[in-house]
């Protein structure tokens, strides 16, 4: 007699919980999102919000940085009701200056601020 207990297997424990019969009823744009190609065209206007994301990159910044996106992200909270953490602050501000400088150009913001700190 073994003392060991049977537990699940991954299987059983990352099945998925919708049934095949609402899935078939959900819209289809619900169920997969756009892949890169094809948003490639389209400015972005929002960022990827609260979803599971493919990949990752790892930015340095500076303490004061730092500071003052942990204040942005307090005061979303406080003055706003908007509970969000930094890396929603940050996806948001990479969507905004992705779609400012997709319309605007040589005139976007970030063109403006890369060209007067020399980089």
């Amino acid at each position: 007699m073994t003392r060991r207990v049977a537990l699940p297997g991954a299987a059983e424990l990352f099945r998925t919980t919708v049934s095949r019969t609402d899935q078939a009823s959900a819209p289809q744009e619900d169920r997969t999102p756009a892949s890169p190609v094809e948003e490639r065209g389209r400015p972005r206007t929002a960022g990827s919000g609260r979803r599971k994301h493919d990949s990752k990159i790892t930015v340095y910044v500076s303490d004061e940085e730092l500071l003052g996106l942990e204040q942005a992200r307090l005061a979303l909270r406080a003055d706003h009701g908007i509970a969000v953490d930094r890396g929603r602050v940050v996806r948001e501000a990479i969507a905004v200056l992705l779609s400012d400088f997709t319309e605007r150009g040589a005139d976007s913001v970030l063109v403006r601020h890369l060209r007067e700190s020399g980089e």
